[in-house]
């Protein structure tokens, strides 16, 4: 039996077992096979508080899981299978054994849709982002493409203009999922080139993107484009498989949280909390994960206090 078991081990849910130790409430973190959540696959980390020469992301998620274990966080580094969070206690399963524990902080996090070719993993964090604000910096007076047609693509595009020389937003269609404001917004500003019914076959580049290789679904034409990276936002994908049928989301998919109690991170059911990307699809920065998993133990810490002085 735990106190807190914290799923997930990116920014949020390190910072949600940092916070839970040093209260003393020697959390559980079942941090899965592949943890550090999107970090992993970000080579220089620049805009983090506290890194002036910048920081890479798995060195910086190494930190993280050593500062939340210094303080008494123990990890297992294996993938839930099966959870029960209406039961009480909650229930955890990693495989057949059973973990319980009085409160639960989910900071599962949310993958970025990619638009899987070998080239684009390989050349991920080399010239390949999922994210504009965290990359955009690196792309000052170079040629860039977006790939997308919703609001995110539209965004993401105007954004990069304030650093790269031109933006070419590719789009497998005619039509756009963008809001009007939002395309409007994109169409008039003069450094962003349209390409639709395009898609990428390959990005090209052994180290670093120096291209891609287009093809007009129309004219089946394919025909090479040089520039210096490639920003895919085409949506991402909470993970929140386990939890369907037990908490609320909202309609795209994320944990709903701020509905009970007036704590901020508190989803529908007592005593389960949710941080980080699995339940922000608006921000999605490290700093603002760390600053909800922070929340989420805070909260909690104070689920727990109000439990212990119902019981005693």
């Amino acid at each position: 039996m735990h106190q807190i078991i914290i799923l997930g081990a990116g920014p949020a849910g390190l910072t949600a077992a940092i916070y839970a130790a040093r209260a003393n409430l020697k959390p559980l973190c079942i941090e899965g096979i592949q943890a550090g959540g999107q970090l992993m696959l970000t080579t220089d980390v620049e805009n983090y508080p506290g890194f002036p020469e910048g920081v890479l992301g798995p060195e910086m998620m190494q930190m993280f899981r050593k500062q939340a274990e210094r303080f008494g966080t123990t990890f297992i580094t294996d993938n839930v299978t099966k959870v029960d969070l209406q039961a009480n206690p909650k229930k955890v399963w990693v495989g057949d054994k059973e973990y319980t524990a009085a409160a639960i902080i989910i900071a599962t996090g949310a993958n970025a849709k990619l638009l899987g070719l070998e080239s684009e993993s390989r050349l991920m964090g080399h010239g390949v982002s999922t994210c504009a604000t965290c990359d955009g910096f690196f792309f000052r007076d170079k040629e860039i493409a977006v790939v997308g047609g919703g609001d995110s693509a539209m965004e993401e595009a105007v954004f990069l203009t304030r650093f790269a020389s031109k933006v070419y937003l590719i789009h497998r269609r005619q039509g756009f999922r963008a809001s009007k404001i939002m395309l409007e917004r994109a169409k008039k500003n003069e450094k962003i080139d349209f390409l639709l019914d395009t898609v990428v076959e390959e990005v090209l580049g052994q180290d670093e993107v120096t291209g891609i290789r287009i093809k007009n679904v129309t004219s089946d034409a394919s025909r090479e484009l040089q520039l210096s990276g490639l920003f895919i936002a085409i949506g991402h994908t909470p993970n929140v498989e386990l939890f369907k049928g037990q908490l609320q989301f909202d309609d795209q998919g994320y944990i709903k949280t701020a509905l009970r109690d007036d704590r901020l991170t508190q989803t529908n059911v007592e005593g389960i909390f949710a941080c980080g990307d699995v339940q922000d699809h608006v921000y999605r920065q490290a700093v603002t994960a760390a600053g909800t998993g922070c929340a989420a133990a805070i909260d909690a810490e104070r689920y727990l206090e109000a439990l212990a002085s119902k019981t005693s």
